[in-house]
């Protein structure tokens, strides 16, 4: 199928029933349109669950036999994530859909009433108006394995910026009230995570004999060999460690 925009408004005939919708979290609002973008009537909002689905299928029926039309062609922009449930939905209910480019709706908005507000109702109007003009796209939705990839890659991203942001908050931590430890242990490894959830503050190691906090780190945190040499250059920096020593209870 040939995707250029030409092609598109082709496929949208006398006999095609467009309907835009405007996705939100718990109330979609669908716009149903003929194929010279006027519109049949007002918005109508269902639910994000089945029962909401469902209404919005029976409605469509109704649709296509009040305007005496043979075909439907969804619309809605793929913000978020709330458009996914619909989406899936629609292909097990074998209607077909496609995506408009949130950009394009932002920019359209504004030719429908001189206005840049946005409501659901004059977002699903404007994205049934832009099918009908063909500015859209046809969704790629993975299954199967590919599915599975996907979202074990999209998982693995939000895990590493996850990390990225706790480790940006350890050092931030480390930098005002231990700022010499990084200066012995690099890095978060085991032994580096067991000083500093047993022991975090310099005074906490003044305290502490090596062999007992050898003791501690191997008991509490699990760490099977602690290096007493690590320990002993921690214990001497803690010495002389420049970090604050107020606040520290809430630190903690």
């Amino acid at each position: 199928m040939n995707h250029n925009r030409n092609n598109k408004i082709n496929q949208i005939t006398e006999d095609s029933l467009i309907i835009g919708i405007d996705i939100a979290k718990e109330t979609h609002y669908a716009c149903p349109l003929d194929d010279r973008g006027r519109e049949l009537q007002r918005p109508l909002g269902f639910s994000q669950s089945l029962e909401g689905f469902e209404d919005f299928r029976a409605n469509v029926d109704k649709w296509l036999q009040r305007h005496k039309k043979g075909s439907v062609l969804i619309g809605f922009e793929p913000t978020g994530h709330y458009w996914m449930n619909f989406a899936s939905f629609l292909m097990e209910a074998d209607i077909p859909f496609v995506v408009v480019n949130p950009m394009h709706v932002k920019r359209t908005k504004e030719f429908d009433d001189n206005l840049q507000t946005k409501t659901d109702l004059k977002d699903a109007r404007v994205i049934g108006k832009l099918v009908v003009s063909g500015y859209f796209s046809y969704p790629r939705i993975p299954d199967g394995v590919e599915a599975e990839l996907r979202n074990g890659s999209s998982m693995k991203r939000k895990l590493k910026e996850e990390q990225a942001r706790l480790k940006n908050q350890m050092t931030g931590w480390l930098d005002q009230y231990f700022p010499e430890f990084k200066t012995v242990i690099k890095g978060f490894g085991q032994l580096a995570c067991a000083i500093l959830k047993h022991t975090p503050f310099p005074q906490d190691l003044i305290d502490s004999e090596v062999e007992e906090l050898v003791l501690i780190y191997k008991e509490k945190a699990g760490v099977r060999s602690p290096a007493k040499k690590k320990i002993q250059e921690m214990k001497h920096e803690a010495t002389r460690s420049i970090g604050l020593t107020q606040g520290t209870e809430m630190a903690r």
